[in-house]
């Protein structure tokens, strides 16, 4: 164990990975909302525009342009989250995934689908908030300030829904920024293998990022997705790879959410390789006490980013 059976480090690391990722958060975060909120406003307007001010909408609308939906959810009192549309409509989360990224569903018969637009309109109609849009109480044309109003606050609900992702992401780039350049300086390559090819053939000395593990159990094949795959220039007799999960957090309460994901994870592939598997958090953010005793109960050890240097001691 590098850190999971230490527990006297524990303090001190999560207070040096908040920090880490508090610096990085003020650095970047107020660009990527930034540029989100020009996104979203350039959506809203369109959306505004389509629809005549949300004075012409309607089913026939959102066939023709099924992704104005992301929007509409946000023009609500309150705004509807995906779960909830889906459930107050009686429709189905694919569905309004396709609707949203732009798509109408193939395999949904032509009836089916208008039947399902029909109850996704009249909840949308229903839950409309008259607060941001006045003008539709009596149907005129908004004011130029109600418009610009309007639109405002619509994309100011939107732009959470599209920067936090952004961000997700970007956490996700630098982890893997900081394993990277550490696995380069000490010679090793990345391997552009097949995504899905066995991580038991990868030469030694390589490393891959985004792989899909297939895994038997049972008469079952389990796709494990791993984020970063590294076969070490001295192969262990079982020839299986380092793998590593980088994880990054902005707050306490989601790892606590989430902390069970890796347990189900580590499970399934003691599984299909047995208990010698060499699984290892990569943690960046907010970590606390409560997460890194489930996950060192669970036999899962972990490395901090602002301590990356510590993967050396899994034998690299």
């Amino acid at each position: 164990m590098i850190n999971a059976n230490k527990p006297q480090r524990w303090k001190d690391d999560i207070a040096s990975s908040v920090d880490l990722y508090n610096r990085w958060f003020l650095e970047f975060a107020p660009q990527a909302f930034r540029d989100a909120r020009a996104t979203t406003m350039e959506a809203v307007i369109d959306v505004m525009s389509k629809t005549n001010d949300l004075l012409r909408f309607g089913t026939s609308m959102l066939s023709t342009h099924p992704a104005i939906l992301r929007t509409l959810r946000m023009a609500t009192a309150p705004p509807l989250a995906v779960d909830r549309l889906v459930g107050l409509a009686d429709t189905k989360p694919s569905l309004i995934r396709a609707l949203e990224n732009g798509q109408r569903p193939k395999r949904m018969k032509k009836d089916e689908l208008i039947e399902h637009l029909e109850r996704i309109v009249e909840i949308i109609s229903e839950l409309i908030d008259i607060d941001i849009f006045p003008w539709l109480t009596d149907g005129r044309t908004p004011e130029q300030d109600e418009r610009i109003r309007a639109t405002s606050i619509v994309a100011d609900r939107l732009c959470g829904s599209i920067a936090n992702p952004i961000i997700r992401n970007a956490q996700e780039k630098r982890q893997f920024a900081v394993v990277h350049r550490l696995l380069t300086d000490l010679g090793y390559i990345e391997t552009s293998d097949v995504l899905d090819a066995s991580i038991m053939n990868m030469a030694p000395g390589t490393f891959a990022f985004n792989r899909i593990v297939r895994i038997n159990i049972g008469s079952q094949s389990v796709k494990v997705p791993i984020d970063i795959v590294i076969q070490p220039k001295a192969v262990a007799d079982d020839n299986l790879p380092i793998l590593v999960e980088a994880k990054s957090a902005g707050d306490f309460a989601n790892t606590n959410k989430r902390r069970k994901e890796e347990a189900t994870k580590i499970r399934q592939l003691r599984s299909g390789f047995g208990s010698n598997v060499r699984y290892i958090l990569f943690l960046g953010g907010y970590f606390n006490s409560g997460y890194l005793g489930y996950e060192a109960a669970e036999g899962i050890d972990w490395v901090w980013e602002h301590r990356a240097a510590d993967l050396l001691e899994v034998g690299l």
